[in-house]
């Protein structure tokens, strides 16, 4: 009898094991050798991974799940602070990794405090979303949407001519490019819309003169809207596509948002995320850095909301119809758009403002 009562436990316990390295295919070539080399270590330390934000808190509990050896400690701290303590921890660092808006990469890379590391996936990332030594690549990314109250907007806008139109006067809400970082990708999204590229940034600058002066903009905010968006204060938000399936999906709103990628083009931002120089737990640095570039990953990034960096990787059923397809999204070359900040500043404020 007691030999039954195991056989069923070990039964039931079966799925569980299955969930670890150890009992399970590989995710990918090496990763149980890395794991064992990584329990040595014991722990990553992940900064600037905030749990509630890009579906970073269901990625640390598969992790901690698939590799049971291995405690994950992060914070969350912003972009720029991220490389601010990276920098005045140089000589006895504390962090493995380093998660931050791209931009943010190339500034930690000067001030040399990142490694070159490859995770898996890395040959498939497309060139602007990866330094060629591997010092930073993009985790995920984050789309310019239309994100559209339907009980303040009768007829849902599909592009950027769209919102020319007069039935949208006072409607359009978005972020000062020259104080935010998603004004900047905004403006250069609608400049792709316009017809221009990040060579030429005109076309651009002539939409946002004809949006203005055709009274389709309600305002120009210095900060997120979320919370008037979800109040029901914004018919049509720019923004980025999670902030409007987050409302739809999680925040109560449903069938009364719609979230529309504008079918003449748009941006996709990348985040990046990088391993940390002489970081002191370098096997376990690299185990998180491949878990989070897997497939399996990056599909839990999918689940978030956010779009995977990895061409081509399978979404879960439950989010492939809530991130469909968009062939018309560009990835942003960071560099190139740092390069152009002050002419974003100075050109929107002319074309929008008459500054």
């Amino acid at each position: 009898m007691k030999r039954l009562i195991l056989a069923a436990a070990l039964a039931i316990s079966t799925p569980a094991l299955a969930q670890t390295v150890t009992d399970s295919p590989e995710l990918y070539a090496g990763e149980k050798a890395l794991y064992d080399a990584a329990q040595k270590e014991g722990i990553v330390v992940s900064v600037d991974t905030g749990p509630t934000w890009a579906n970073w808190g269901a990625e640390f509990a598969y992790f901690k799940k698939r590799y049971p050896n291995i405690e994950i400690s992060y914070n969350d701290i912003g972009s720029g602070a991220t490389v601010v303590a990276l920098d005045k921890a140089r000589n006895r660092p504390q962090a493995d990794t380093a998660y931050y808006f791209a931009a943010s990469a190339y500034d930690a890379i000067s001030k040399d405090v990142v490694a070159p590391f490859k995770p898996v996936n890395f040959d498939k990332l497309p060139a602007v979303f990866r330094d060629p030594d591997g010092k930073w690549f993009a985790v995920h990314s984050l789309t310019v949407a239309f994100i559209v109250n339907k009980k303040l907007v009768k007829d849902v806008p599909h592009g950027w001519a769209d919102l020319l139109k007069p039935e949208y006067k006072g409607d359009v809400v978005y972020l000062d490019p020259r104080s935010t970082g998603i004004g900047q990708i905004i403006a250069f999204a609608a400049n792709f819309g316009a017809g221009g590229d990040m060579k030429n940034l005109a076309p651009g600058f002539a939409y946002f003169e004809k949006l203005h002066k055709a009274g389709n903009v309600l305002r120009v905010e210095g900060a997120t809207p979320y919370a008037k968006f979800v109040k029901g204060e914004v018919p049509i938000w720019v923004s980025y596509e999670n902030d409007g399936l987050k409302a739809k999906y999680v925040d109560g709103m449903g069938d009364d948002v719609e979230v529309v990628i504008p079918s003449e083009a748009s941006v996709a931002a990348p985040y990046g995320i990088s391993l940390v120089k002489n970081d002191p737990n370098p096997n376990a640095g690299k185990l998180w850095l491949n878990f989070v570039m897997s497939d399996k990953g990056q599909g839990i990034f999918a689940q978030g909301y956010v779009r995977p960096s990895v061409p081509g990787v399978a979404l879960p059923a439950d989010v492939a119809s809530k991130l469909p397809s968009a062939p018309q999204v560009r990835p942003l070359d960071v560099a190139a758009a740092a390069a152009d900040k002050s002419e974003i500043d100075t050109g929107w404020a002319k074309a929008a403002l008459g500054q």
